[in-house]
């Protein structure tokens, strides 16, 4: 995640409310790179969950 949003301050509580470079690109460019790396597939709604990385963790989870 640190490398799609290019930033080192990473945490449960960043969000695309709190973090400049969560944009709706790197949100598909993630979105991309979580299903490559852990060979899942994500739902459009689960998607549209991915708000912070509290939300994107909890999804994954729910995946593996």
């Amino acid at each position: 995640m640190k490398e799609v949003l290019e930033t080192e301050d990473l945490s449960l509580n960043t969000s695309q409310g709190n973090c400049e470079n969560w944009n709706s690109l790197r949100q598909l460019n993630l979105v991309s790179e979580l299903e490559d790396e852990f060979d899942v597939e994500f739902e459009p709604e689960e998607i549209a969950e991915m708000k912070s990385v509290e939300m994107v963790l909890k999804i994954l989870q729910s995946k593996l």
